[in-house]
């Protein structure tokens, strides 16, 4: 491999966003730490927050497709806090805290259960996908969730199981990774799943083993350790 992936910082003494000053520090259980200034709120979900200044106040964040989310079991609303203040946010599993800054109309592709923040002028959907692994598996599928800033920079903010790597496809370039494996990718990396049956050995009949394929050009994000969610179960 010409480029392997790249291990991804995994701390932020001084970051800056729109409206937003950030750090992220923490060996084992990593923390995000905001200072707002007021000017452009930061949307989570509800159990991410770990402090806040009680000046900050908190709300609703509007989310699109909630019925769809509900059914599925995954959470119906994001929670919304406005500045100034500081803020904190942190996942409560041992791990790695990413800041993806996205330019006006560029967009990324995350992997559910990874989000951790974003900035309020960044726009959220998703959708739902129903792979190989989970029907082998007798599962309901998972969401994709998607993030894409509007007519200015925004931020978001990821949380990944043990280390995050970084690898950058070429044009038609491929990488094989474990279906839990990865984190988020950019929108112009298609993604197909690969089916390997195992049948000799010991193994013999016990089943398969799923990958990712990852073709570019863009970024893929790629997770040491991981937790398979309910949804693929």
């Amino acid at each position: 491999m010409n480029n392997p992936p790249v291990q991804l910082p995994t701390r932020v003494e001084e970051g800056v966003a729109p409206g937003l000053r950030y750090r992220t520090e923490g060996e084992l259980v990593p923390v995000l730490h905001m200072q707002l200034t007021g000017q452009v709120p930061v949307y989570f979900e509800h159990h991410v927050i770990l402090y806040k200044d009680p000046g900050l106040s908190i709300g609703m964040h509007t989310m699109k497709g909630s019925f769809k989310r509900l059914v599925a079991g995954m959470p119906i609303f994001m929670t919304e806090t406005q500045g100034p203040g500081e803020v904190a946010f942190s996942r409560d599993d041992p791990g790695h805290v990413m800041a993806l800054h996205l330019a006006p109309g560029q967009s990324i592709l995350v992997r559910e259960h990874q989000f951790l923040a974003a900035t309020g002028n960044v726009d959220y959907s998703f959708t739902r996908v129903k792979g190989v692994s989970n029907m082998l598996l007798g599962g309901t599928g998972f969401f994709i969730d998607r993030f894409q800033a509007t007519q200015y920079e925004g931020v978001v903010w990821l949380h990944g199981y043990g280390n995050v790597f970084e690898k950058t496809l070429q044009p038609n370039e491929q990488i094989d990774v474990e279906s839990g494996g990865w984190v988020y990718r950019d929108e112009s990396v298609a993604m197909q799943q690969q089916v390997y049956g195992l049948r000799t050995g010991i193994l013999r009949g016990s089943g398969n083993l799923v990958f990712n394929r990852f073709t570019g050009p863009g970024r893929v994000a790629i997770q040491s350790a991981y937790v398979h969610l309910p949804t693929e179960n």
